[in-house]
C-alpha cells in the first residue's frame, strides 16, 4: 500500500544515509522501524526468537550472537556443504 508522509528534512536525510550504510532501501528501513514500534516484544524476523542465538544490534536489527572467537575457513564450509549434500 502506498502512502504519503511528511518527514522533517534532516530526519529523512539521516534515514536515507542509514539505509545506504545498511545496504537496504528507505522503504525497508521504515517498515522495520514501524515493526519494532508496533510489535516491540516480537522479533523482527520470524523464527529467530531464540535468545541464546539472537541479539539486537546497535542499529536495532537482529543478528546472530557470536560464539567463540574461532575462524571459519573455506574448508570448514565445504565440509559442511558436503555433509548436507549441497
Amino acid at each position: 500500500m502506498k502512502t504519503t508522509l511528511d518527514i522533517a528534512d534532516d530526519l529523512l536525510l539521516e534515514a536515507k544515509a542509514l539505509a545506504v550504510r545498511r545496504r537496504t532501501s528507505l522503504k525497508a528501513l521504515v517498515e522495520h522501524a514501524l515493526q519494532r514500534e508496533i510489535y516491540p516484544s516480537t522479533p523482527a524476523v520470524s523464527g529467530l526468537a531464540d535468545k541464546d542465538l539472537i541479539e539486537i544490534s546497535p542499529y536495532g536489527l537482529p543478528r546472530l550472537k557470536r560464539k567463540g572467537t574461532g575462524t571459519i575457513t573455506t574448508e570448514m564450509v565445504r565440509q559442511l556443504m558436503d555433509e548436507e549434500g549441497i
